[in-house]
């Protein structure tokens, strides 16, 4: 299978190397005109500062006509600035050339035309013998590695009068080299950055990607069942922080799988143990028509005693599975909790009475508040009603209702056999029995526990137990006083 990361990092990549790759060209040829720019001007200030000199001395013999001397001017502007002179007309005619090839020519170049016709006084540019029309022009002279020269001419000006133009031709073929060699060493130098960039990108991607891949593992080992697998939590940083949101978040849903493996595991033996007592009540029933009336009778409450055990443990299953879907409403309303607690004792009071129990009540409070009465009342049954069940005959039971700041505290103790210290954090949990045998011999489900935790959370309260094996125990339950 096609790891989708790989494409992903070589995508990035390219991306990442064509932003810097074209910065960085762009970054060259800007530094390659800069550098450009600023050697042409250097040679241009030095070549027009020259010229012009010359110009200034050659204007009185041209406009006298003095050819020998103009000659000899021009021969030692020619040596000083190093580079071919023509000395032309005000028409653009050759007059005079250092190499002596062009006499009698009209040369139309910018540079000369700029000065004849557009009235500067100086004017410098750089050509190409390769293009143009200077490469077909045979008055220049030059040797064939000549590939670039540069013109620059001054006018010459007599009686505020432009009589003629020097034109200075000099090579600048070096410069140019100079200029194309630091080109090719940014290109260069672009190309091996390039290589190494590669490289360590490479090597830090798969370092930055190789958590990210790790996970995809694990993902894909959750998706078939195991919610056992975690990711590595190394490094530092966002990587590790999501290692470690991942691992809780696996942990969770591990613990939920096995939760919900236990509850689906735990009620069908819950529905089980009852179905199965029916069916042998029920076969007894069917296969001896001849039983005695007693017999038959202690048969049938035997087995109305079963279906109302497993009435008992699907409503209960129904409110749970109500509670973990987020579908149990409360219909609030002002109530009197202190009132509940003394209805519920009223209520459980002749059990007690006949196992010699006594239930005494200290109602501080009366705890007015806006809840789900039905839903409180069940709360205060279930936990008097384990309290009843679980503590020894003759043992001593207390409900206490007092204001504890904007909560109201229900406390429910009992001076019974108490919970030991590995069962106490379990009591809540589905189907959870301290003892067993106790507890289905009283006919409970397991499920009041889960089922009173729940209405006190959805109500926004707390409870907890407390307890010391042999000194009984305390459920302490508090609500927040809502005001309608």
């Amino acid at each position: 299978m096609t790891n989708p990361f790989s494409s992903v990092r070589w995508k990035v990549l390219l991306a990442f190397f064509l932003i810097i790759g074209l910065s960085f060209l762009i970054m060259a040829g800007m530094l390659t005109n800069m550098l450009g720019r600023y050697l042409f001007e250097q040679r241009i200030r030095a070549d027009r500062a020259g010229l012009e000199k010359w110009a200034v001395q050659a204007a009185p013999f041209l406009s006298a006509a003095d050819t020998q001397t103009l000659t000899q001017t021009l021969a030692q502007a020619g040596n000083e600035l190093s580079g071919r002179v023509l000395l032309l007309d005000g028409d653009g005619k050759v007059q005079l050339d250092t190499f002596r090839e062009a006499h009698g020519r009209r040369l139309q170049y910018p540079e000369v035309v700029s000065i004849l016709l557009s009235g500067q006084t100086a004017d410098y540019g750089v050509h190409s013998l390769k293009t143009g029309r200077e490469a077909q022009d045979s008055m220049l002279g030059f040797a064939a590695g000549d590939e670039w020269v540069s013109y620059s001419t001054a006018g010459i000006v007599h009686s505020s009068r432009v009589v003629g133009v020097l034109l200075l031709v000099s090579s600048v073929g070096e410069m140019m080299q100079n200029l194309y060699a630091v080109q090719d060493n940014l290109v260069l130098i672009f190309v091996v950055v390039a290589a190494v960039a590669i490289l360590a990108g490479m090597i830090f991607s798969g370092v930055l990607t190789r958590p990210i891949v790790t996970l995809t593992g694990v993902i894909r080992q959750m998706s078939k069942g195991d919610f056992a697998a975690r990711v590595p939590e190394k490094g530092s940083g966002e990587l590790k922080h999501l290692a470690s949101a991942f691992n809780s978040m696996s942990e969770k849903l591990q613990t939920l799988d096995q939760s919900r493996n236990e509850f689906v595991s735990n009620a069908s033996h819950e529905l089980k143990t009852p179905l199965a007592t029916m069916k042998i009540l029920i076969e007894s029933l069917i296969y001896q028509p001849e039983m005695e009336t007693q017999l038959r009778t202690e048969f049938l409450t035997d087995i109305n005693a079963e279906i109302n055990r497993l009435s008992a443990i699907v409503s209960d299953l129904l409110t749970l599975v109500q509670a973990d879907a987020h579908t149990m409403r409360l219909d609030r309303e002002k109530l009197s909790l202190a009132a509940i607690v003394k209805e519920t004792a009223h209520r459980l009071e002749p059990i007690a009475t006949q196992r010699g129990q006594t239930i005494s009540l200290s109602l501080d409070d009366s705890g007015d508040m806006y809840a789900d009465k039905s839903k409180l009342r069940q709360v205060v049954y279930n936990l008097l009603d384990n309290a009843v069940k679980y503590t020894q005959d003759g043992g001593k039971i207390s409900l206490s209702v007092v204001r504890g700041g904007r909560d109201i505290i229900l406390t429910v103790t009992d001076n019974g056999p108490g919970i030991r210290a590995e069962s106490l954090p379990h009591v809540f949990d589905r189907f959870y029995r301290v003892d067993k045998a106790r507890s289905r011999e009283s006919g409970g489900t397991g499920l009041g526990l889960s089922i009173v935790r729940q209405i006190v959370t959805l109500h926004g309260g707390s409870i907890r137990a407390e307890s010391e094996e042999g000194k009984g125990t305390s459920f302490i339950v508090e609500l927040p006083l809502h005001k309608g």
